[in-house]
C-alpha cells in the first residue's frame, strides 16, 4: 500500500510493529499469516517498501493494492480490478500475472484528465496508478509471486487537484500543506471534496476487497493455514465505523 489511511478500517485491530530497512523506518502491519506496509507515494517508495517487507516476512506473494484511476470511461469510483498485466509507463516494461482482466498502467506523477486520455491510449489500459510496476519489478526480481488489487478512486474524467507537488521525497503527503492551499484557492473547493468523498468510498470498497482476497486465499494454497474470516471482520468493522 501506499497510504495506510487507504486501509485503516481494514487494519485498525492488527499487530503492528516497527522494522527498518535501508534507513527508513516502517509500520508492519500483520495478521493471521498476512502482513501489510505502507510506503508511500511513487515508485521509489513503493520499490523501497517492496524490498524491506520481503526481507521481512519472506512471502510466498506479494500483492500491490491500493487507489488506481479510471482510463476506461465504464469504470465507476468503488469499481475493484486485478489487472491480468501491469506496465511500467517509464520503461514499458510489463510484468503478467497469472491470473486477473486487463492492464493496469503505472505512472511516475498523479495522472491529469488528458494524461489519462493519453495512457489510455497508449497502452491499452483500464487504469493508472503510481506504485504497482515498481512493486512487480521488486517481486520478480526476488523470485516472489505478484499480484495487484486496486480501487478506482477517482473517475476517467475527474481533474484531479494538483496533489503531485505535496508529495515528499520520502513518499509521503503534505497533508496539511496541501489543505492551506486549497484553503486559499475557493475555485479548488468543488473538486477537493469530491475527491474527499471518492477516497471515504475508495478506502471502503478497498477494505472489503482485500478481506475478501484474503479470505479466498485462505481457503487455497499456499495459504491453508490462515484461517481468520478477513471478510467478516471487515464488515463488522465498517459497521461500527458507521
Amino acid at each position: 500500500m501506499a497510504m495506510e489511511r487507504e486501509v485503516a478500517p481494514l487494519i485498525r485491530n492488527w499487530k503492528v510493529r516497527m522494522i527498518e530497512h535501508g534507513g527508513h523506518r516502517y509500520r508492519l502491519f500483520e495478521s493471521a499469516g498476512a502482513a501489510l506496509i505502507c510506503g508511500g507515494i511513487g515508485s521509489e517508495a513503493a520499490r523501497r517498501a517492496t524490498e524491506a517487507i520481503i526481507q521481512e516476512t519472506n512471502p510466498v506473494r506479494v500483492l500491490s493494492a491500493g487507489f488506481a484511476g479510471a482510463l476506461d470511461s465504464s469504470l465507476r469510483v468503488g469499481d475493484v480490478i486485478e489487472p491480468r498485466t501491469v506496465v511500467n509507463a517509464a520503461d514499458s516494461v510489463r510484468t503478467e500475472v497469472e491470473s486477473g482482466e486487463g492492464i493496469l498502467v503505472t505512472s511516475a506523477t498523479v495522472a491529469s484528465k488528458e494524461q489519462k486520455t493519453s495512457l489510455g491510449k497508449a497502452y491499452g489500459a483500464s487504469a493508472v496508478d503510481m506504485e504497482a510496476a515498481a512493486v512487480a519489478q521488486g517481486a520478480r526480481a526476488r523470485g516472489v509471486e505478484f499480484a495487484a488489487l486496486k480501487v478506482i478512486s477517482d473517475a476517467v474524467d475527474f481533474d484531479m487537484p494538483p496533489t503531485q507537488a505535496f508529495v515528499a521525497r520520502d513518499g509521503s503527503f503534505r497533508a496539511a500543506k496541501f489543505a492551506c492551499y486549497v484553503a486559499m484557492r475557493p475555485w479548488m473547493w468543488g473538486t477537493t471534496i469530491a475527491l474527499a468523498r471518492n477516497s471515504s468510498k475508495a478506502t471502503a470498497v478497498l477494505c472489503s476487497a482485500l478481506a475478501s482476497y484474503l479470505n479466498r486465499e485462505a481457503r487455497s494454497e499456499p495459504f491453508a493455514a490462515v484461517h481468520t474470516d478477513f471478510a467478516a471482520e471487515a464488515h463488522t468493522r465498517m459497521r461500527r465505523r458507521q
